[in-house]
């Protein structure tokens, strides 16, 4: 068990059936430059190609951030939900830092979803906030993952830690559908869910290719986040063996 003098944690637990995590390799820098470069491209060409709207002007825009990061809000705690699964059926650490990770960038894209449709909904209803079907079932999906973090903060035993934000994490990962639906179950103010027949051409690709870019920056935030996670627990172990005299 060591430390190489470029800070990247080297050690070895138990024997090679031991579930718990060893250091990661370093996220390469060219998946952010990648992720970053298309987003901005993917931006700026469906702000510049794409006309206003007929009925919402230039605030239609907001839409190639805020619809693709409702997909990546979904698609994050779908990684969650399996990944709680996962450790709850097999109790692999590596498991739980991933289902963790996802929650975490599947919060902070949440709240962006959120935040821009406030943004949205003031100048095309003229409220900053309804409690509308989706609106509401959007923002309980944030709730339940900002506590899902707040657990895993709060809690100190590593096993019970894990146990908890599993359950957790998969049982409020069950809300998706529920948001996802919500426009076709109940009488909403938001638009229902759009498809290439019913969105303006002019509207489809700069939308498409920014969920893409998205997509980058979705999987470079978590396998970036589930590095440090790592680092962090092989810190704890070591810290931990160390404590007990190296046994």
């Amino acid at each position: 068990m060591s430390l190489r003098l470029d800070g990247e944690l080297i050690s070895s637990f138990g024997n090679s059936g031991d579930t718990r995590v060893a250091p990661p390799p370093r996220t390469s820098a060219w998946l952010a430059f990648v992720a970053f470069g298309a987003l901005i491209a993917t931006q700026t060409y469906a702000i510049l190609t794409s006309p206003p709207d007929r009925d919402m002007g230039n605030l239609q825009k907001i839409m190639y951030v805020h619809v693709p990061a409702a997909w990546m809000t979904f698609l994050a705690f779908f990684v969650v939900l399996i990944f709680s699964v996962r450790y709850l059926w097999k109790r692999r650490e590596n498991d739980d830092l991933i289902a963790a990770s996802a929650a975490e960038v599947g919060a902070t894209f949440n709240g962006l979803t959120l935040m821009l449709g406030m943004i949205w909904g003031r100048p095309a209803w003229g409220v900053w906030w309804v409690w509308d079907a989706r609106l509401t079932s959007t923002l309980v999906l944030f709730l339940i993952f900002v506590g899902y973090l707040a657990l895993r903060a709060f809690v100190d035993d590593p096993d019970q830690r894990a146990r908890w934000s599993a359950a957790v994490g998969a049982i409020g990962a069950l809300n998706v559908p529920i948001v996802y639906m919500s426009v076709k179950w109940w009488r909403t103010l938001h638009q229902p869910p759009s498809s290439p027949e019913t969105l303006d051409p002019a509207y489809t690709l700069g939308l498409r290719i920014n969920a893409i870019a998205m997509l980058l920056v979705m999987i470079y935030f978590i396998r970036r986040r589930y590095e440090i996670a790592r680092l962090e627990r092989a810190v704890e172990h070591m810290t931990e063996a160390a404590a007990m005299g190296g046994r």
